[in-house]
């Protein structure tokens, strides 16, 4: 079997898993990311996610997490739900309606794996989604799936931005995808304008100082910042409001897997039911959630927050 044979075979099993899309790109420096990632660090927007910091090499060069890495194989799932929260409760980010997706994602790539290794034999691979100093955009951008949008995130034409990135690092030399060059933000500044907070800055990049997802989940300071009082809108947990007024993501689909659908009460909470959360019902309402990374005390602070504006 050729690469190319091989290569064909590895997307088709991946769309049977339920990924979206899927590219490849090959495994090398990212020469032009270095400069970018460089200066986002100099000037402190990562704030206090000082493990941005680490491992600076690692993220420009996968070689460096896989020795002698040649492919970065890219796959997307989407996370857009079919039933959403009502608008006149507090909010979290639609991507935690369901299980968390570092679980979901990982189960789906190592099946992935297996089957790679079923037609090509041993290889050396690590897989990663969101939790590794690997700089995911701009590989799917690389692998061909879209553009890096004005509010950072990756567009698919056709399809928008509520999509999870993941990825397989291997030694395995496969048929690369052409990368994405266009862009089809245009003129557009949506995103730019609805953030509430202007954490959206210009060369598609974010000031996470000032970014509500950041600030309500990251942020581990038990008095939030007094300058946003009054900005957060509604959100206790992440923030969609540059995806919500994307244009592009008017192609937005329900997804299909059944680990991300919410649990019925999540749908049904009001504010009051929000504000009146006891640990116990927070375990079990989020035992499986990635509302857990903020845990009950960060998200009783959120509320509290916003509560006071009230």
């Amino acid at each position: 079997m050729n690469q190319f044979e091989l290569t064909s075979l590895i997307k088709q099993k991946a769309l049977e898993l339920g990924f979206d899309s899927v590219g490849i790109a090959r495994a090398e420096f990212l020469e032009n990311e270095a400069p970018r990632l460089e200066n986002w660090l100099a000037k402190g927007y990562h704030d206090k996610m000082k493990y941005m910091e680490n491992h600076f090499d690692k993220r420009l060069d996968p070689r460096k997490l896989v020795p002698g890495a040649k492919s970065v194989v890219v796959v997307m799932h989407n996370y857009y739900p079919k039933e959403k929260q009502p608008e006149n409760t507090y909010q979290i980010a639609k991507y935690a309606y369901g299980e968390d997706y570092h679980y979901v994602l990982k189960r789906k790539l190592y099946q992935l794996v297996d089957f790679i290794r079923e037609q090509a034999g041993d290889i050396a691979f690590r897989v990663f989604t969101d939790s590794a100093p690997v700089l995911e955009r701009e590989w799917a951008r690389r692998a061909g799936l879209g553009w890096i949008g004005k509010n950072s995130l990756l567009l698919q034409p056709g399809k928008g931005s509520f999509y999870f990135i993941a990825e397989i690092i291997t030694d395995l030399e496969l048929a690369y995808d052409t990368p994405t060059l266009f862009d089809r933000c245009g003129s557009c500044t949506r995103c730019v304008d609805a953030c509430p907070t202007q954490a959206i800055l210009p060369d598609r990049q974010i000031d996470a100082s000032r970014c509500i997802s950041y600030l309500t989940i990251e942020l581990r300071d038990e008095i939030l910042p007094a300058e946003f009082k009054s900005k957060w809108n509604d959100w206790i947990f992440g923030c969609d409001i540059c995806q919500d007024v994307c244009p592009w993501n008017r192609f937005s689909l329900p997804h299909t897997e059944p680990a991300f659908d919410p649990p019925p009460d999540l749908l049904q909470m009001t504010r009051r039911d929000w504000e009146e959360l006891t640990k116990p019902a927070f375990k079990r309402l989020f035992k499986k959630s990635a509302v857990m990374r903020t845990g009950y005390k960060g998200l009783m602070r959120n509320i509290g927050f916003l509560r006071k504006e009230k």
